[in-house]
C-alpha cells in the first residue's frame, strides 16, 4: 500500500526496465503507476506466509525475473528467511536474514552502538519481567518505552512517572516482548537520516543525508516533509554503524540531535528502503536504480555528492495529518500551503504519473475490508 514501492517502480520504469508490481490488495498505490508493466495480486505475507512463498516461487519460475526487490520489512524478512527456495531463480540484493533481523532489533543496535562509541539515548534492557522494578528504580522521567522490533511510531509509549512506566511497560510487552526503556531526548534538536548502499565487502556505493522538517505523529513518527543536507558528523556516524555490522544492500540510520549536549544520538536502523526515498532520488541519489545495477553486477562510481536544499513532501495523508494535529499549524516553517515551491516535490503526486494519486486515495478504502490494513491501523492506535 505504501509509497516506497511506488518510488522503486517509478525509478526503474523510467529507465525502460520492465517492472512487475506485486501486492496483496488491488487498491494499492503502486499498482496504478504507468511504469508497472505487469501487476500481480498475491496472498498476504502476514496472514498466509506459506501461500505467499509458494506463489512467489511459482511466479519466479514462470516469468524469469532478473532482480527481486522488496521495499517492506515484513516481506523482506520472510523472503530472506526462506531465500534457499529462490536460489537460482533471481537475484536478491539484500542482507541475509540474521543481519536484517539484528538491524531490526533496537536492543541489538543500541548495544552495538555503545560498543563502538556511537552516542545513543541511555537505555535499560529488560530480559525478565521480574527485573522491571529493580532496573527502573532510579530512572528519570519522562522516559520512552520502545518495542525492540517495530518501525515508525508503532508501540512507542511516553511515560512521566513510575506508575505509568510499570503499567505501560506491561501493556507494550504483551504485544512486543521485552521492549527497551530509553531516556527521552527533548524536542529542539534536528533529526537526520543517513541512507546508504553497500556492496559486498562493506564497500560504500552511495550515501545521502536528509533532515526532517515535519513528521506524523508529531511526537515522533515517519517524516512528512524533509530536506537534503550535508552533515559530515551524522554521515560519519551512520556509515560507521552500518560498516561495523558488515552491511550489504540499502539501509537508513536515523539520528536525532540532543539539544542538551548538541550530540547526534542514534534512534534506529531501517534495514530496507525508507519512506523518504523519493527525496534521495530528487536530489540525485537514485537508490533503487543503483541497487538494481549492483545486483546486475554493473560497475559504477560511488555516489556521494547530491543537490542540497531539495525538499520532498508526503502530502497524502501524512503532511495533512501533521497539519491537523499540530497546534502551531499556521506558524509552521515552511508553511503548509507552500505548494508551488520549485525545490519542493511530492512523494506521490506527479503530472508524469498521475494515477497513483487516485490509487493512494482509494487505498484508504482497504481499511474497510483488508485485514492487514485493519491490523496496521490497530497497531498505530
Amino acid at each position: 500500500y505504501w509509497h516506497k514501492t511506488l518510488t522503486v517502480v517509478r525509478s526503474l520504469g523510467e529507465k525502460g526496465i520492465d517492472v512487475t508490481v506485486g501486492e496483496s490488495t488491488r487498491l494499492s498505490t503502486a499498482l496504478f503507476s504507468r511504469y508497472a508493466k505487469r501487476r500481480v495480486i498475491y496472498p498476504s505475507p502476514k496472514r498466509r506466509p506459506e501461500e505467499f512463498l509458494d506463489f512467489l516461487e511459482a511466479e519466479l519460475k514462470k516469468e524469469k525475473y532478473d532482480v527481486l526487490i522488496t521495499p517492506e520489512e515484513s516481506t523482506l524478512l520472510l523472503i530472506a528467511k526462506n531465500i534457499k527456495r529462490f536460489e537460482g531463480l533471481t537475484k536478491f540484493p539484500f542482507a541475509d536474514y540474521n543481519l536484517i533481523a539484528k538491524a531490526s532489533d533496537k536492543s541489538e543496535v543500541v548495544k552495538l552502538a555503545n560498543g563502538i562509541g556511537i552516542p545513543a539515548p541511555e537505555t535499560i534492557f529488560i530480559d525478565d519481567i521480574a527485573e522491571l522494578e529493580d532496573k527502573t528504580a532510579n530512572i528519570t522521567f519522562p522516559a520512552v518505552i520502545k518495542p525492540r522490533m517495530s518501525s515508525g511510531s508503532y508501540g512507542i509509549k511516553y511515560v512521566n512517572n513510575r506508575n505509568e512506566l510499570l503499567t505501560e511497560y506491561k501493556e507494550v510487552h504483551s504485544k512486543y516482548p521485552f521492549p527497551l526503556i530509553q531516556e527521552y531526548i527533548p524536542q529542539g534538536g534536528d533529526a537526520f537520516g543517513v541512507s546508504c548502499l553497500f556492496e559486498r565487502g562493506v564497500k560504500l556505493k552511495a550515501v545521502f543525508v536528509h533532515k526532517r522538517l515535519r513528521e506524523y505523529p508529531i511526537t515522533g513518527g515517519p517524516s512528512t516533509l524533509r530536506e537534503s543536507v550535508v552533515n559530515d558528523k551524522v554521515r560519519e556516524l551512520g556509515v560507521k554503524l552500518l560498516s561495523a555490522m558488515k552491511w550489504y544492500g540499502v539501509a537508513m540510520v536515523e539520528l536525532k540531535v540532543d539539544p542538551r549536549d548538541n550530540k547526534p544520538k542514534l534512534m534506529e536502523i531501517n534495514p530496507r528502503f525508507w519512506g523518504s526515498l523519493p527525496l534521495a532520488i530528487y536530489s540525485g541519489v537514485d537508490f533503487p536504480y543503483l541497487l538494481y545495477k549492483m545486483a546486475m553486477r554493473e560497475d559504477f562510481e560511488a555516489v556521494t555528492k547530491y543537490k542540497t536544499g531539495i525538499r520532498s513532501r508526503y502530502l497524502l495523508p501524512g503532511d495533512i495529518m501533521h497539519f491537523i494535529s499540530n497546534p502551531e499549524r499556521f506558524k509552521m516553517k515552511p508553511g503548509f500551503f507552500k505548494f508551488f515551491d520549485k525545490n519542493t516535490k511530492d512523494d506521490i503526486i506527479s503530472l508524469k504519473d498521475p494515477l497513483p494519486t487516485i490509487g493512494r486515495i482509494l487505498s484508504l478504502l482497504t481499511l474497510l475490508y483488508n485485514k492487514d490494513m485493519q491490523r496496521y491501523l490497530k497497531e498505530r492506535n
